[in-house]
């Protein structure tokens, strides 16, 4: 994942900035490619989609659904259960290592694609979508 707009968590600096997701741990939610609207200090909630940096490789960011507080940090986990790197492999991610709160992502588009203006008419309408809380991907995640 690639980060614009804040260079470190403790320097005070804009509230928003642009995050890229490289892999497919949050798949089907977000995919390889999707450009995100993190909102630094926004309040986080079990289900929310937060930017955080990884607790064992702390120069890597990382984007996971929180699923509760635990004692030493959040409980993250992806989206994509076949996909490895979350809190199963690491545990709890303690709460300084939370930089923001997932607020928007943008599908920017594949080139070659949009030819037909019904296909370009769906991909306006899922290009920009707002990434909430899963209350029920979480409820779903927690139980496995």
């Amino acid at each position: 994942m690639t980060e614009s707009g804040r260079e470190r968590a403790t320097e005070p600096g804009p509230p928003f900035g642009i995050a890229e997701v490289t892999g497919v741990s949050m798949v089907p939610t977000l995919l390889h490619g999707d450009q995100l609207l993190v909102h630094y200090g926004g309040r986080l909630r079990p289900g929310c989609v937060a930017v955080l940096k990884h607790p064992l490789q702390q120069d890597l960011l990382i984007v996971k659904r929180l699923i509760e507080r635990r004692d030493g940090g959040w409980w993250v986990l992806g989206d994509n259960p076949d996909a490895e790197g979350d809190s199963r492999v690491f545990g709890a991610v303690p709460p300084e290592l939370v930089l923001g709160r997932v607020r928007a992502r943008y599908r920017p588009v594949t080139p070659g694609r949009q030819r037909s203006p019904g296909v370009r008419l769906s991909w306006l309408l899922s290009a920009l979508r707002p990434v909430g809380s899963g209350r029920s991907a979480s409820r779903r995640l927690r139980a496995r």
